[in-house]
């Protein structure tokens, strides 16, 4: 971290962080541009400076960026350094946290959201109604207290058609339904959906719907496939199913999500039938499990997954399984290698009966209820048995709404998100694409290396989604250094804690455009936390509630705090939640989500586990689940805000995790700290113990003490990466009770 204010940092300073990448004639016109800028900024707000309130350090670091003052070729030492000068003194408990995006009024106007709000703000807010930007505020609030009216908005901009319109948008009177019952009467197929051409958005036969590109092809030309070809191929596969199953059957696909396994998605929602997402990186038990749960007829997958030009086997982990039967996609040629059990069929051969069917580009989709089940998904089981949870067709209405509203992904993006069909994440981005008009951008592969970026720059991805722990192997390994990523408007991240360094590296290399913050769940169908592009952001930290919903942040009494208040405390969701669960497959719905919770203005509030920070501003940061909390001294704090500073106090830390543990004999909560290094380096336990206690009495409490430190080569994670305190937890735990009784 910079120790001097931007006004500062000198010809020299700059040369060092630039080294190799940066000459002396570079260095001296980026300094004068940052002198140019600090002055602006200082005549503008009144004088100040030096260790001032610094409130023109915002204005420096716009103007820094909206010149582009800093390239996305500079090295990244050279952006920390600029950065983190700018912010030197910036007291965020005053003035919220540094920011780093601003969005322009010319450009809000131009977003689907602004475009909306342009269209009805006027008559919908009257006088009140300003501008995008300005009003934005204003305008989410209203969508939380009138949802009707803002679901018959979004309905009209996304590609869904009813065959039975609704009898209303939302209906109340149902007092055993807390989230209300949306959409009744309505009857469809939201495959379809995806699938034909639409005036609102634009799409068309000929418009590409998807575009890939197979690892290891990295210098040949991106894969296309136009919207109409790809309706073909669905209907292939749909007719092959309806022959097969029968409407209202689980099957199950355990493959990466490539081309094909979009196409077999798509297929078994459009025939009627109900997809069983389940993660290609599973063993065998957790396989069982789910095809047990779902009761799951068959399963599609793949015979090897093929990453950096090595077979790993699938089909024989699904097979251990026990599945009823299992359809097998070649991941090379057109031939399985594997011999295939007496049940199981070749994908060739499931295929191959309608090159008789007498209208092979025909199929009647079957059109059910909105609430109809369309795919069980599985919670990540950070917190033990992952739990069943359905989509019905208004989950993909929910997840491609938040897409078009505040990621602002539509008609002539490409959407690129690496993910799996199962995590929410996968078909979350399908349904994105398809019902917004945008394409598809697939990359068959480990995201992980070069050949995914160069992918990323080839296809024209417009809109790039993350989780922080690929951005840190992407920025550690400096894999994408040279390749072109301006054409990304904006970043996307979800699944865990984003890290400030991690994310300034990733929106550096496209001028500074926005990576905005995602935080929901599966049974959301959505993200409840978002960012938007109307509002400034700063790394690591989410701008606002999503659109139509609401929440509280409870104290440890359940108290909900003011919406205005600087606070931490556990989330409470309002229960009016479109696209929300209202049931589990193996586990009582209401005493999940509901037993236990507080009343606030009427309303039963829906648990969702997230602590939450709000800062001045607005701004939120999410601090860990309920259960990651710790009490250390008689005071509450989260294991992600100790992550935070522990993260950043030495050079050979790659990163850390935060736990605490009673001792076995009794007595306060102890700290424990797990460490993974990076590679080629080393370090003393002690030493940490020394740095980290120093670091966190710093910049948390002067109470606070870290009572061991604990380095391991790697930590425990979920198949969707995210982190398992618990198996820390209880690993230390175990250690201390030997301990207690030698």
């Amino acid at each position: 971290m910079a120790a001097n204010t931007i006004d500062e940092v000198s010809v020299d300073d700059l040369c060092r962080a630039g080294g190799g990448g940066l000459t002396i004639e570079e260095a001296r016109h980026i300094h004068q541009l940052i002198r140019q800028a600090v002055s602006k900024a200082k005549a503008e707000a009144g004088g100040g400076g030096g260790g001032g309130d610094q409130l023109w350090a915002r204005e420096v670091w716009r103007e820094l960026v909206s010149r582009r003052v800093l390239k996305p070729n500079h090295p990244h030492a050279l952006h920390q350094l600029v950065y983190y000068s700018v912010y030197a003194r910036w007291d965020a408990s005053i003035h919220g946290p540094p920011l780093y995006w601003f969005p322009s009024l010319h450009d809000s106007k131009l977003t689907n959201i602004g475009r909306i709000m342009e269209t009805h703000g006027p008559k919908l807010l009257g006088s009140s109604y300003k501008d995008p930007i300005a009003s934005f505020n204003l305008f989410r609030d209203f969508t939380v207290h009138h949802p009707e009216v803002y679901w018959s908005i979004v309905l009209k901009e996304l590609a869904v058609t009813f065959r039975e319109s609704p009898k209303c948008i939302l209906d109340t009177t149902d007092k055993s339904r807390p989230g209300g019952t949306w959409l009744p009467g309505s009857v469809l197929n939201i495959a379809e959906c995806c699938l034909l051409p639409s005036s609102h958005p634009r799409k068309e036969d000929d418009c590409c719907a998807i575009v890939w590109r197979d690892e290891g092809d990295d210098d040949s030309d991106v894969n296309r496939m136009t919207l109409k070809q790809l309706r073909e191929q669905v209907i292939l596969v749909a007719n092959a199913l309806e022959r097969t199953f029968r409407k209202g059957d689980a099957i199950a696909i355990d493959m990466p999500m490539t081309v094909n396994a979009v196409i077999i998605y798509l297929a078994i929602v459009l025939a009627g039938l109900v997809v069983v997402s389940i993660a290609d990186s599973f063993a065998a038990k957790e396989i069982a499990v789910r095809l047990r749960v779902s009761k799951a007829k068959a399963i599609f997958t793949q015979d090897f997954i093929l990453r950096r030009g090595r077979k790993f086997p699938l089909y024989s982990r699904v097979v251990e399984a026990s599945p009823h039967k299992a359809i097998v996609l070649p991941v090379l040629g057109n031939d399985v290698g594997i011999q295939l059990r007496e049940q199981d069929i070749s994908w060739k051969d499931f295929l191959a009966h309608d090159n008789q069917h007498p209208r092979p580009n025909h199929f009647t989709p079957a059109y059910l209820p909105i609430d109809a089940a369309i795919n069980i998904l599985f919670s990540s089981g950070t917190t033990g048995e992952p739990k069943a949870i359905p989509w019905t067709q208004l989950s993909p209405i929910r997840c491609s709404a938040e897409a078009l509203a505040h990621m602002n992904v539509g008609v002539g993006d490409v959407y690129c998100w690496p993910t799996n069909l199962g995590w929410v994440m996968g078909p979350i981005l399908l349904f994105s694409c398809f019902l917004t008009g945008a394409t598809l951008a697939l990359y068959h592969g480990s995201p992980l290396g070069r050949g995914f970026g160069k992918f990323v720059q080839d296809a024209g991805v417009t809109v790039l989604g993350t989780v922080p722990s690929l951005v840190k192997t992407w920025k550690n390994t400096k894999c994408m250094e040279g390749l072109d990523w301006t054409k990304i408007k904006s970043f996307a991240t979800t699944g865990e804690a984003s890290n400030v360094d991690d994310d300034l590296w990733l929106s550096s290399k496209s001028y500074y455009n926005p990576v905005l913050e995602c935080c929901g769940g599966t049974e959301l169908s959505s993200a409840y936390i978002i960012a938007s592009t109307l509002q400034p952001q700063a790394f690591g930290a989410f701008s606002t509630a999503a659109m139509a919903t609401g929440f509280v942040i409870l104290d440890e009494h359940g108290v909900p705090y003011p919406d205005d208040k600087a606070c931490v405390g556990e989330v409470g969701l309002f229960p009016l939640y479109f696209g929300a669960s209202d049931r589990l497959l193996n586990a009582d719905h209401e005493h999940v989500y509901f037993e236990g919770m507080p009343t606030f203005k009427g309303m039963r509030l829906r648990r969702h586990g997230d602590i939450l920070k709000r800062m001045v501003g607005g701004y939120l940061v999410v601090q860990g689940r309920a259960d990651d909390t710790m009490n250390l001294g008689g005071i509450k704090t989260s294991s992600v805000e100790i992550e935070r500073v522990c993260d950043r106090v030495d050079e050979s830390i790659l990163e850390t995790a935060a736990v605490s543990v009673a001792p076995p004999d009794g007595g306060p909560e102890q700290l424990v700290i797990f460490v993974v290094l990076k590679k080629g380096f080393d370090q003393q336990p002690g030493k940490l113990k020394t740095v980290f206690s120093k670091a966190i009495q710093t910049n948390l409490n002067p109470l606070f003490k870290v009572n061991r430190v604990k380095i391991i080569p790697e930590f425990p994670r979920t198949a969707s990466n995210k982190l398992l305190r618990r198996v820390l937890r209880d690993q230390i735990q175990d250690e201390l009770s030997v301990r207690s009784r030698m």
